[in-house]
């Protein structure tokens, strides 16, 4: 599979009103898209990838997990990997921890941008970090306090904020106060998940808003939609409209969630970036360098890339 010539005049650019200039897209297909791999992949391929992302203008790029190999065996690699991408200037290489030995770890590399990663939900909790909402975050109070004592940067994560498998519909109040509860440790930024993609436009502005009435800032938001029902566009374009600027994507479209089964693949990079250039939206990434990466990435992977936009610009 190769690169596509079709016209690259297009999209063609047509701004709408009151939505953002610019959006930063905290890319996480090396971490979050390659997790759920079930062979593999070899860490000098992990590398390149991550290289080609930034190449392709991506200033974000989650690059593993200091997750124990036992949980999450694709990212055993973490300490062969992180040294490999010690060349990449500028750009932010944010890695998971889950506790305070992976945070320990993550240090020990010079990492200065963690997240951890913690649930809306009492049955997701208990099945991705065996404890309950209330245990985890008490997990993650010594974890952000010694990363901001050491000026490391630290990302929130929040699944389930939409729906859960077990749980069925999540109420908004409940997603607001685990939200409030994580950025009260000390996080600097937010990222709502909607782990098995079932959100909706209406439900993600009254989320927003929910957690503007509580004293989380819009500009400290980024959103993280799966494309379970086609809806992640429709849902990033949302959270656009309300004044979201950071925006979580996959490039190719890969990833789901080991832990909860009916979570499909994120939303691609790639789409996401077809539809900002269209709305004239800056994101300082190459759409062709980055569709590129992501067929090379497929073909080693022995699958083709499930983003549509990667198809529509490639051709056999």
């Amino acid at each position: 599979m190769t690169t596509g010539r079709i016209d690259r005049t297009l999209p063609m650019t047509v701004p709408a009103q009151d939505l953002p200039a610019r959006v930063r897209i905290h890319e996480v297909g090396a971490r979050d898209g390659l997790q759920n791999e079930k062979s593999v992949v070899p860490t000098e391929v992990k590398a390149e990838f991550i290289h080609r992302l930034a190449a392709a203008g991506l200033r974000t790029v989650e690059a593993t997990s200091f997750v124990h190999p036992k949980w999450v065996p694709q990212l055993a690699d973490a300490e062969d990997l992180f040294p490999r991408l010690a060349d990449l200037d500028g750009v932010a290489l944010p890695v998971l921890v889950p506790n305070e030995r992976g945070l320990e770890r993550a240090l020990a590399l010079g990492a200065s941008r963690i997240a951890v990663f913690g649930s809306a939900t009492e049955t997701f909790a208990a099945r991705n970090l065996n404890r309950t909402v209330a245990e985890s975050l008490a997990m993650f109070e010594p974890v952000v306090a010694r990363a901001k004592a050491d000026d490391v940067h630290v990302r929130g994560y929040l699944s389930m904020c939409f729906g859960d498998p077990w749980e069925g519909p999540v109420p908004v109040h409940q997603v607001v106060r685990v939200a409030r509860a994580l950025m009260d440790l000390g996080c600097d930024e937010l990222s709502l998940g909607d782990t098995i993609g079932v959100a909706t436009p209406g439900h993600v502005q009254t989320l927003l808003a929910e957690l503007n009435e509580e004293g989380v800032r819009t500009d400290v938001i980024g959103v993280h939609f799966h494309d379970t029902y086609g809806q992640a566009l429709s849902n990033t374009l949302a959270a656009l409209q309300h004044g979201v600027t950071t925006v979580d994507a996959s490039a190719g479209g890969l990833g789901g969630c080991p832990y909860a089964k009916s979570a499909t693949g994120n939303l691609a990079t790639e789409d996401l970036v077809w539809m900002l250039q269209g709305l004239g939206i800056e994101t300082g990434v190459d759409l062709d360098a980055l569709t590129a990466t992501s067929v090379w990435l497929a073909d080693r992977l022995g699958r083709p890339s499930p983003s549509r936009t990667v198809r529509a610009l490639s051709v056999r």
